[in-house]
């Protein structure tokens, strides 16, 4: 192992810091924790610490502790978007549980309101918002995630999340205790920043007959299933749709389809997927992200774009 690798993989806590962190959290932080598990692709090495907060009291807490330790923190989510390297992520992994995955639902003056917390289960969202009769609701339906995820990518299909959005609390490194924040969505992103962790969310729809709305909801789920692999491990779109054009058709197109890179492949049931066969690692679908990009770049003269964001050490597992 190199010196660069070495020190890469070196965890950044110090003893006080493992003390510190045990005070505020118990049994509820743990240290070098393999974040496979964590992850909708069952792929990534350990983090220096691993904590679960319940509630925006605890995470301002945490935040504080970072932010004076300068300490690198990250919030994990569903891990549905995620590449974690096989080196792991150095400071401190965050998972919201508690408060933050709670969902409440009502219906008041011909709208459905939702409020979730930021780690809330979108598919328990979307249940719970097409039983109201929430108009628009199918738009979300079946993609992997948490709320808060899904509003930083703006996650949608005809239409989006942040269509739907009223109002949403934020925390960060400069601002721990939640605060309102103002949020523009675009295409598959949005303009919150990396640092800042979404706490709440109101989602507002017009309302609409109940049965109606989970009959559209079930014809989505069926061709989501009937058209993806979502039998398999993966994180969904690897790529981004360029601007009138389907990212899966060219990768296709390109001859992608059923490539293999150890245990990862190319999906031979939708192009724009990377399947986990069992024992894939980070660096087997980083090598076959750049390989599809390659092929496309020199196929069609076509960028693409990851909407798979790649987080922590990327090295050679074995």
């Amino acid at each position: 192992m190199s010196v660069t690798t070495a020190r890469a993989l070196r965890s950044l806590l110090e003893k006080s810091d493992r003390e510190s962190l045990r005070e505020i959290f118990g049994a509820r932080v743990r240290f070098g924790e393999p974040l496979a598990p964590y992850t909708s692709w069952k792929i990534g090495g350990p983090a220096d610490a691993f904590a679960t907060v319940h509630d925006e009291t605890e995470l301002a807490r945490l935040v504080r502790f970072a932010t004076r330790r300068r300490m690198p923190w990250w919030i994990i989510g569903a891990g549905s978007n995620v590449l974690v390297g096989d080196g792991g992520v150095r400071g401190i992994v965050i998972r919201l549980a508690g408060e933050f995955a709670l969902v409440r639902v009502r219906v008041e003056h011909g709208r459905v309101i939702v409020e979730a917390g930021g780690s809330a289960d979108l598919a328990l969202v979307t249940a719970k918002a097409a039983s109201a009769g929430a108009a628009g609701i199918g738009s979300l339906a079946g993609i992997p995630g948490t709320i808060g995820g899904s509003l930083r990518m703006n996650a949608g299909t005809d239409r989006e999340i942040g269509e739907f959005v009223r109002d949403v609390w934020v925390q960060s490194a400069s601002r721990p205790e939640p605060h309102r924040a103002s949020i523009r969505y675009l295409y598959r992103r949005s303009t919150l920043e990396r640092d800042v962790v979404v706490s709440r969310v109101v989602l507002e729809f017009a309302a609409s007959s109940a049965r109606d709305v989970r009959s559209e909801m079930q014809t989505r789920l069926v061709r989501r299933k009937r058209t993806q692999p979502i039998a398999l491990p993966n994180a969904g779109s690897c790529f981004r749709n360029p601007s009138g054009e389907a990212a899966a058709r060219l990768i296709e197109a390109a001859g992608a389809k059923g490539w293999r890179e150890g245990d990862a492949e190319v999906s031979t049931l939708h192009a724009n997927f990377i399947n986990n066969l069992g024992g894939a690692t980070a660096k087997d679908v980083a090598t076959l992200l750049a390989r599809m990009r390659r092929a496309v770049r020199d196929r069609w003269g076509v960028e693409l774009q990851l909407e798979v964001h790649l987080v922590g050490v990327f090295i050679d597992a074995t």
